[in-house]
Order: C-alpha cells, then structure tokens, then sequence
C-alpha cells in the first residue's frame, strides 16, 4: 500500500534518527501500557517466592533445544542449583546461519577463540549496481566480528552446560502435558536416541518448569499455543573456494543488496574457516528462494570462481516475537520466541541472551532450585526482555521498511553506509550492545544526509514507474 505523506514523514525521521543503530539498543519511552508492564514487572520482582520443593529435592527443568538459547539456559540452571536436562535431537546440527558473532558476546559469554573461525575487520556493502562501500574503517585493532560455524559453537556450548552438571540427553521432543499449578508435575513426552538407533524409544520425563529454545519450528511453541509469526526462509550454500581466493576473505564479509537477491532483505558471502558462506533470505517470495540465491551466487561469482559447493543448507527464520511467550511454567526463548532482528537478521546473541535471562529469572525466583516456580516468576524474564530490546526490534523494523523497499532505497542505504560518523556509530553500537554517545553536531549531519538519500531515493523510484507507465 502506498504511504500516505505523513507516514512517510514519519518514517523518514525515525530511520534518520536511528540509522547508526543507536536507538536500536536504546531503550525508549514509550507508551502508558508499557509503564504498566514496567510495574507489574516490579510487582514480580518483590512477590514472595514460590513454596519449598518437598523431599529436600532441587527443581527440576527441562530446555527443549541445545543451540545458543537452550545451551546458555541449561548452563545458567545448572551453575544456579537446578537440576536440569537439555534434550536435544541433533547433536551434530549445522544451521544455515550466516554465524556473526558481536565482540561483547566473546567476552559476556567466555567463548573461547578456538571456536571463532574468523575475526572480520572488513566488510564490503554492495549495492543494486554493484557500488561497493567499504565499511569498518572505524574499528580499532581490537575490534572485530567473530564468524563462527554453528556446529563448533553449539557444540561447545552444550558441552559447557554438560560440565556443569545439565544432563544431557540425544532426543526428540514430542509433546508436553501441563495438569496446572499446583496439581504436579509436567509431562514431557519425547524419543530416546541415546543408544545411537535411527529409530527413538518413546519416553516420559516430569519436570516442574520447561524453557522452549527449539527453534523457528518450535514443537514447545505448538504445545503452549503460542500463535504463529512471519518468518524469512535463509538458504545458505557452503562453497569451497581456491587458497587465493579464500584469501581475499581472510577478514572481509560482503553484504549484497538488490531486488535480484532478495526482494527484502540481503545477501551475504561469510568466511569461514575454509571455506565462505553463500546465502540469501526472504519473507515475501519464499518460493523464489533459489532464484535469489542463484543471482547471489551470480552476484560474487568472479570471487568465488573455481569453487566447489560442499554443503547446501536452509531454514525458517523468525520475523517478530510471538504473541506468547510464557504459558504456565513453560517459556520460550530464543528462535522460538522470535528473537531474530529484522534488517540486519541478527539473531545468535539474542538467542544465547534470551536463554541466559529465562534461566536467571528461574534461578532468582526459585531461590537457587529450592522453591517452585509459577507463569508470574517467568514473566520477571520477559519484562526485562521486553524492556530491554523492544526498541530494537521496533527500529530495525523500521529500517528495514524504509531501506529495502526498493532498488533506490538500497543505492541510498549503501550511499550512507560511506559516511565514517555512521559507520563509527554502527559498529560501536553492534559490537558491544550499549548506548553510543554520539555528537550532536554530527547527529544533525547525519539527519540532513539520511532525509537527502532518502528524498533521492523516492525521486528515482518515482521516476522508475514513470518510465514503465510510459
């Protein structure tokens, strides 16, 4: 639907004021509802615990999913005194992601550099017209993007949790089912793998609590109704491309943006440790998902001539938080919730954050796994969630809108991605997740030139439609 000119306006200043990404780790002020989710979060905070867990014995909980969300969930319990178990089906799962990483997430969370293939000091923003930008002048000789396979990491992660006391256990979950507060325990229904067969053993598990970090397709989400969201479909190719080559992406990713390779969103070549990811994503053309991804790997073929594509991956990514998240004692983390940005499709350390803050809501409010847990000792996570990161979702959306809409909003986004005060801005705000003091001087130069792309943008998409109609 076209926009009316107020809304345009509208969205004009909104993208200008937060296109350094600023306002997307901002909280903001927003409206009276969501003070009163500020006040029933404190209510949450200063209600009595739950009653002691009969027997002496610790709380038992269940994470359904071992990636980032379930693996720094399961970590968090077992350090708290929770008794927990980390069910998950694919130990050796590699999920096509593009696998960047934000400085402070090395660092917050203690991953070592043995499992960063890559540290990107480099990147290139490409445009419809094939306009390279080169971005991250800014970053100091400490600073980079870590570029992780996902295989490497989760496997770490879960083996971390495992060493910490979670129990581990190779299975699929099934269903769950929930009697209530205080009529016992939950049913976890799931299919034993641990005896390496290709066919699971029916089991049954109780638990007192469940944090659902199993992904886009969440069996979890299903069970508690959670309702349906949007989602992108990624499809990602991993290519194995000559030592000279691979060389050029020793440091560097490319970003590629153009109707050719998503109509909404980007493309990407990632570096890995031998090898680059290829990939693309939509929300709006599913089905022409290999289409796009032919044009990408059309887009960078001088670079990645003579390679050998040695694994084809895809999957569903969220496009918004679900309309619930928290049912009972069950609540849903990462992938699951809908944790992944528009704009930029960011979504691992949001997953490893959401699962970190669930467990530590759980821990807090059960008193180290002494005391049971009911919905309002869950919702203490999702308050401070919200509360933290609604800003975020809500201006990359916004970005999203208003850059990738068309080829001339692209050639205007890549436009500013030159300017040092916007590349400064980004990256300080993407590495570290923090509020970046900018210059207001600066901040009103950085308006004038967002309008400027903008306005030219408009201009030559109008012209564009006037030349078709003609």
């Amino acid at each position: 639907a076209r926009l009316t000119a107020r809304a345009e306006k509208r969205i004009m200043a909104a993208a200008a004021s937060s296109v350094s990404f600023r306002a997307a780790v901002a909280p903001r002020a927003v409206s009276s509802s969501r003070a009163r989710v500020a006040a029933a979060a404190v209510d949450v905070e200063t209600r009595a615990a739950g009653k002691p867990l009969p027997d002496g014995r610790k709380l038992r909980v269940a994470v359904i999913g071992g990636g980032p969300a379930g693996a720094c969930a399961a970590e968090t319990l077992a350090k708290g005194g929770c008794e927990t178990f980390l069910i998950e089906r694919k130990m050796d799962n590699c999920k096509p992601c593009g696998g960047a990483i934000p400085l402070c997430m090395v660092g917050e969370f203690d991953l070592p550099e043995e499992i960063i293939d890559r540290k990107v000091t480099k990147m290139k923003m490409i445009s419809p017209s094939n306009r390279a930008v080169d971005v991250g002048q800014t970053l100091n000789d400490k600073e980079y993007i870590g570029m992780c396979r996902r295989e490497v990491m989760d496997d770490f992660l879960r083996k971390r949790a495992k060493s910490l006391g979670t129990n581990l256990v190779n299975g699929l979950f099934m269903k769950l089912e929930d009697p209530g507060q205080g009529n016992g325990a939950i049913t976890i229904h799931y299919n034993d793998y641990e005896a390496d067969s290709k066919v699971g053993e029916p089991k049954t598990m109780e638990v007192d609590c469940i944090i659902g970090a199993d992904g886009a397709n969440s069996r979890v989400a299903k069970n508690i109704d959670a309702g349906e969201y949007d989602y992108a479909i990624a499809f990602q190719e991993r290519i194995k491309i000559p030592d000279e080559k691979m060389e050029y992406y020793k440091d560097l990713a490319e970003m590629y943006v153009g109707d050719d390779v998503s109509p909404d969103f980007y493309g990407w070549v990632f570096p890995k440790y031998d090898h680059v990811a290829v990939g693309t994503g939509t929300v709006v053309n599913k089905t022409a998902i290999k289409t796009y991804q032919a044009a990408m790997r059309k887009r960078a073929e001088e670079k990645c001539a003579g390679g050998k594509i040695i694994r084809v991956e895809a999957h569903p990514i969220p496009e918004h938080p679900r309309p619930r998240r928290v049912q009972g004692r069950v609540t849903l983390v990462g992938d699951a919730a809908g944790y992944v940005t528009k704009c930029s499709g960011e979504g691992i350390y949001f997953a490893a954050k959401s699962g970190r803050m669930a467990a530590e809501a759980v821990v807090e409010r059960s008193e180290n796994g002494t005391k049971e847990v009911d919905e309002s000792d869950l919702r203490l996570y999702l308050d401070k969630w919200d509360r933290k990161y609604w800003a975020t979702y809500k201006v990359l959306d916004i970005l999203q809108k208003v850059f990738y809409r068309s080829n001339p909003a692209r050639e205007a986004f890549v436009e500013m991605c030159a300017d040092e005060y916007v590349q400064k801005m980004t990256f300080d705000s993407y590495l570290y997740k923090t509020v970046v003091p900018g210059n207001p001087l600066d901040d009103m130069k950085l308006l004038g030139n967002t309008v400027a792309s903008i306005v030219r943008a408009n201009a030559l998409r109008a012209a564009g439609k006037s030349q078709v109609n003609v």
